[in-house]
């Protein structure tokens, strides 16, 4: 049920999550009795599809269902925190979902696509959400389920039969879809072929040039003056609120942490496991004849293969002895020794033998050693409740105050001083700043995009990171004197020469295997050269780097050669083998990807459908309804809406 709708709605962000909680929003959107009264009372109208109302209710429940979840994505903890910018998309969004549903099950009606009572019966029964535990529909269940969301009976027949109609009219529309064969060969072709190559690696550190004169140094400094500038440095003042910092202010009671030790005892008392291997047989006998096979010393596998005859063998890892399906077999398992091939024992299956091959003592955690664990899951969860009024706060004493007035009791972590666009400090040393590479550089992008004396913004960055920054001061690079950067320009006339010599190197061999037919037939031999394992466009192989696999791709034939740089390394390499599988030998793969395509095909060809039904049938949006179900939802008005 619902299952084209999931394929239309996955283009969008918003529509990822949209599609998950629609089912749940089905259920709830209404059914007072479910063969009568179908009919929904008429509310304000958000949209007209045609003849057809999409109203309020309809709307409002679909936002209320989503905002939450938008919300606690953004690490907020009420829908009214979140941006009026996202709102209105994800408005925009719900509202498209809601008028393309509503255009399809038009165009079924316009078709003359009728759903009968019993079938809308028969659906609404299947749904598990009214089923109980023995997986059959209940009055009561049912009659609770719609009390509680609020809806009425009719609407959710209503909806039922119109998802039908639009199922009875999509469906053939998807199943008429194929992938043509040409197709189906061409990427088997592309993903199935593997090849070879002989490749040798020419790196820049292994060559050994001459040291410098002096006059090439003075000559490489004045062709590389870049080379040698102390960097731009912004001095600037930065507030960062994260996970991280919020931890930092935040103390648990010991009682509270007591109280989660009693509440999580299993985690932090596990009992003893095992892991085994079984062969059950269908006779004592055949039990008996097998034990003997493994005492001689069959390994696992050639037991395994002997067993297939007639008999089961399994391995379970790390079991705990209420996982083992017979008692006895469970009690003798967690008895016997480690690495002892164990009698027959009778078993509801059959006749068992095993060996334990691996014992996992019981663990007990007294409090004290659980006490980091459980402070880090308390703090967690703190931080996951009170960061949405945290950044409420921040936000709040920015725009008042600048960074002047943060609050002491946030959390928020402040700092100042000069960085580079590396984040680094004019000591050599990185910059101060909270959190991870990523949080840091988007910190450090921040301030020198930033005009200085710009008004800070509080900004969300990387891993629930929020940030503001204010840039009071800009040093700009200047060139450094030859003096002063001498072993700076040393060192980069090595790097540069080692390079140079790199490429003459690994130029002579390219050019020598192009002309010699390949690195192979090169005198002296190479004593460097790799011959490759095969590799395929999906499947790379450590000894070939990804750039040379990519070009190795392009090459028409066995004998070329190619060269390319990469990893601080020049590599040759000449192509050896091509191989294209047959089909045939790989009908999985295949099979696969014919299903693949076709699936992309039924999408591609019934989203063009869909679409060319709102081109039809133009949707009639009302921007003052739409408004009001957005102040409704999040408690503040949208005043864009439906524009």
């Amino acid at each position: 049920m619902l299952s084209f709708l999931c394929r239309i709605f996955v283009d969008s962000w918003v529509g990822r999550i949209v599609v998950g909680l629609f089912f749940l929003t089905f259920v709830g959107w209404g059914v007072g009795d479910v063969l009568m009264n179908i009919g929904t009372e008429r509310a304000d109208v958000v949209a007209r599809v045609g003849p057809d109302p999409i109203l309020v209710p309809a709307y409002e429940q679909a936002l209320r269902t989503e905002m939450p979840q938008i919300a606690q994505q953004m690490h907020l903890q009420d829908p009214s925190q979140i941006p009026a910018t996202t709102r209105e998309q994800i408005a925009q969004q719900v509202l498209q979902r809601l008028v393309l549903q509503a255009e399809v099950a038009l165009a079924a009606r316009n078709h003359g696509l009728l759903v009968p009572d019993s079938a809308v019966r028969a659906e609404i029964f299947a749904i598990p959400a009214f089923q109980d535990k023995n997986g059959k529909f209940d009055r009561d269940l049912f009659n609770n389920r719609l009390r509680n969301s609020g809806m009425t009976e009719g609407r959710l027949i209503e909806l039922v039969r119109a998802e039908q109609a639009s199922k009875a009219l999509m469906e053939p529309i998807r199943s008429g879809a194929t992938a043509p064969d040409i197709l189906t060969r061409r990427i088997f072709d592309l993903e199935a072929q593997t090849r070879r190559v002989d490749i040798v690696r020419v790196p820049f550190a292994s060559q050994t040039p001459a040291a410098p004169t002096d006059a090439q140094m003075h000559r490489f400094y004045a062709n590389h003056p870049w080379l040698f500038q102390a960097p731009e440095y912004r001095h600037a003042r930065i507030v960062v609120l994260s996970p991280e910092t919020m931890a930092r202010s935040i103390t648990i009671p010991d009682a509270d942490l007591r109280h989660m030790y009693e509440q999580q005892s299993q985690r932090f008392n596990t009992p003893e496991t095992r892991s085994v291997q079984v062969i059950t047989a269908p006779t004592e006998a055949r039990a008996r004849e097998l034990l003997n096979t493994w005492q001689q010393g069959a390994n696992w596998d050639a037991m395994q293969k002997d067993a297939g005859r007639d008999s089961a063998s399994v391995e379970m890892n790390d079991i705990r002895i209420a996982s083992v399906p017979s008692q006895d077999l469970g009690r003798k398992i967690f008895a016997a020794p480690a690495d002892a091939i164990q009698p027959p024992v009778h078993t509801d299956g059959g006749w068992a033998i095993f060996r334990v091959t691996h014992v996992t003592p019981a663990h007990v955690s007294d409090f004290e050693s659980a006490r980091p664990a459980l402070q880090s899951q308390a703090v967690a969860e703190q931080v996951q409740a009170q960061m949405g009024d945290r950044v409420q706060k921040l936000q709040d004493a920015i725009a008042g105050g600048g960074l002047d007035s943060i609050p002491t009791d946030i959390g928020a972590a402040a700092m100042s001083g000069n960085i580079d666009a590396h984040g680094m400090t004019q000591e050599g040393t990185p910059a101060p700043i909270p959190g991870s590479d990523a949080v840091r550089q988007a910190i450090t992008g921040r301030i020198f995009t930033q005009p200085k004396g710009g008004s800070p913004e509080l900004i969300q960055g990387p891993e629930g990171t929020w940030y503001a920054v204010m840039v009071d001061g800009i040093t700009p690079a200047q060139p450094q004197s030859y003096e002063a950067s001498a072993g700076k320009v040393r060192d980069a006339w090595m790097a540069d020469a080692q390079r140079h010599a790199a490429d003459q190197s690994a130029t002579d061999l390219y050019n020598r295997a192009q002309d010699g037919g390949g690195l192979a037939h090169l005198q002296p031999a190479i004593a460097d050269l790799v011959h490759s394992a095969e590799f395929s466009r999906t499947h790379d192989t450590p000894d070939v780097p990804h750039e040379v696999a990519e070009i190795a791709f392009r090459l028409d034939h066995p004998g070329q050669s190619l060269m390319i740089e990469a990893d601080g390394a020049f590599y040759v390499a000449t192509l050896t083998d091509i191989s294209r599988p047959d089909p045939s030998t790989q009908r999985m793969l295949f099979d696969r990807i014919r299903a693949s395509l076709t699936q992309a095909v039924a999408d591609d060809v019934e989203m063009s459908y869909a679409m060319a039904l709102q081109a039809t049938v133009k949707p009639k949006p009302n921007p003052s309804a739409i408004n009001a179900v957005m102040s409704a939802v999040s408690g503040k008005g949208n005043p864009e809406a439906g524009q």
